[in-house]
């Protein structure tokens, strides 16, 4: 039995923006690059119906913005805005760490083990460190066991594509990235609360500096 056309439609729509999301964060369309819907359609292998819906969809949530001439382009963001992200940052990824350590399962601790662990490995891989990293960071939200702070830090993460290339790019970054991770599973594996949001909190500023430095690399 086909799926009715409405519901159709609304998971091409759906599966297009987040190929256009992926895109962004990949860099294959980097801040400021134009987006043509015809050259996107192509490149996706999709009608231009569902590319025009999912552009309009991200030029309301603040991720393309208008282009004189050229229709939408990737959103250049401030380095107010980036302030302002990483702010949000650690207040959501503060409240999801306490969360999951009062709800983390132990098969769901000894996953994140793992992938951290793969992280730690990926020192000469930046793209894949970022892949991982995202990868942890999205099994601890589903530990915290709430859906609105989950939906609150996904909607900040799509923000967080328009940053130009990755922390791990910086030599170091990854390893000291996996040691801070370690902290945050300690302390949701001893059920402390208090000590995963503190945990959760300094690993984000401390990847405020590094994207500071790497965005400013002669300061």
């Amino acid at each position: 039995m086909s799926e009715p056309k409405e519901l159709s439609s609304r998971t091409r729509g759906q599966s297009t923006y987040q190929a256009i999301l992926a895109a962004i964060r990949d860099g294959i369309y980097h801040p400021g690059a134009p987006l043509r819907e015809e050259e996107v359609a192509m490149r996706l292998g999709v009608s231009r119906t569902p590319v025009r819906e999912a552009l309009g969809r991200l030029q309301e949530k603040g991720l393309l913005e208008a282009a004189p001439s050229r229709g939408v382009a990737v959103a250049v963001l401030s380095m107010q805005q980036i302030f302002e992200l990483y702010a949000m940052r650690e207040e959501l990824e503060g409240i999801v760490a306490r969360f999951a350590a009062w709800h983390a399962t132990e098969a769901e601790i000894a996953n994140l083990t793992q992938i951290n662990e793969k992280f730690a490995a990926a020192t000469d891989d930046p793209k894949l460190a970022a892949q991982l990293n995202r990868q942890f960071h999205a099994r601890i939200y589903d530990a915290a066991r709430n859906r609105y702070l989950r939906q609150a830090v996904e909607d900040l993460q799509e923000t967080i594509a328009l940053l130009p290339d990755t922390t791990f790019i910086k030599e170091g970054r990854t390893a000291t990235a996996a040691k801070e991770h370690v902290a945050i599973l300690d302390a949701i594996r001893n059920r402390d609360a208090e000590a995963a949001e503190q945990a959760a909190v300094h690993h984000i500023k401390a990847a405020l500096e590094v994207r500071l430095a790497i965005s400013n690399p002669g300061s």
